[in-house]
């Protein structure tokens, strides 16, 4: 791959969320520390919204990793679940064990007792739920009525929601009106603007191990940002794609040439509002771009696949 010819430990752009490249800067550093104090203040529910691909998935991952020895953790990664399905991931999760045959009212006994079990020990216990948007009304009840479980003190059982913006509108139903009304923290995932995507990209190489000079030229920096729109899951794919590109041509710098072919071929970051940015500034035809491309990926054997 390209690794070696940029002098790079690891691919810096790629798809799996990966904590060590979590940025520590204004925007999602803040929301991490929001979420640190709504656990340890002990909230029942909190909410964090955002589009896809803004890296709502990182900062859920990023949280239990922070949280410490205090708190147990439950990370339930695909929640258009059933009720019982819900209750059956939280114990799974929670390691309560689970005798083949348990019914749901046995299991919710065991859920409660387990948490107890927590609380005598000074632990909290906390649920998050990645793409909760997708979770049925029916499901989100049975959520609420597991937080209802408490002492005179604390909730038993604390809830973190990562969803995209469906998610307000799934809460905006009657239904589900005594849940959100007992959301206390709600948060917004945005995309970046054009300083925080330069830095960005300059932090994924530094963790990956880049040490050389300016990678990424000035003018392709400035497409990169208006094509992806400042989503970091837009922003790799089309940093990853500029990279082996200029990699199959033997250059050492991403220019805004080599950028506009990434665009190009990426759906997503073609529907930016302003198409101009990609005409001009090209001194080879379309089709040699897509060629280089092509031979680039066939002559070293890569194989790139997109982890959503």
């Amino acid at each position: 791959m390209y690794l070696q010819h940029f002098a790079l430990r690891e691919s810096p752009f790629g798809l799996t969320p990966d904590t060590s490249f979590f940025l520590n800067r204004a925007g999602y550093q803040d929301a991490l520390n929001v979420l640190l104090i709504a656990l340890r203040s002990g909230e029942g529910f909190i909410k964090v919204v955002g589009e896809v691909g803004t890296g709502k998935t990182l900062l859920c991952r990023k949280l239990i990793n922070a949280v410490g020895g205090g708190f147990v953790t439950a990370y339930i990664h695909n929640p258009y679940l059933t009720p019982d399905s819900l209750l059956r991931a939280t114990a799974q999760e929670l390691l309560i064990p689970m005798p083949a045959g348990t019914g749901q009212h046995e299991l919710l006994d065991r859920i409660t007792k387990a948490l107890l079990a927590y609380h005598a020990d000074g632990k909290r216990v906390a649920v998050c739920l990645d793409e909760a948007q997708a979770m049925p009304v029916e499901t989100l009840e049975t959520l609420r009525l597991l937080t209802n479980l408490e002492t005179e003190k604390r909730k038993l059982l604390q809830v973190v929601l990562f969803g995209q913006p469906e998610l307000d509108r799934l809460l905006e139903q009657p239904s589900v009106r005594q849940l959100r009304q007992r959301i206390t923290f709600s948060l917004d995932l945005l995309p970046m603007n054009r300083v925080g995507t330069g830095a960005y990209v300059r932090h994924r190489l530094r963790v990956a191990g880049y040490m050389g000079g300016v990678l990424f030229e000035k003018e392709a920096m400035d497409l990169l940002h208006k094509a992806s729109r400042g989503i970091p899951r837009l922003i790799n794919i089309l940093c990853h794609k500029a990279l082996m590109l200029v990699y199959g041509q033997g250059r050492a710098t991403v220019s805004r040439a080599a950028m506009a072919f990434a665009v190009r071929d990426t759906l997503d970051a073609q529907r930016t509002e302003n198409r101009r940015f990609l005409k001009g500034g090209s001194r080879f035809p379309r089709w040699l771009y897509s060629a280089l491309g092509l031979l680039a990926m066939f002559a070293f054997g890569l194989i790139w696949g997109v982890v959503s």
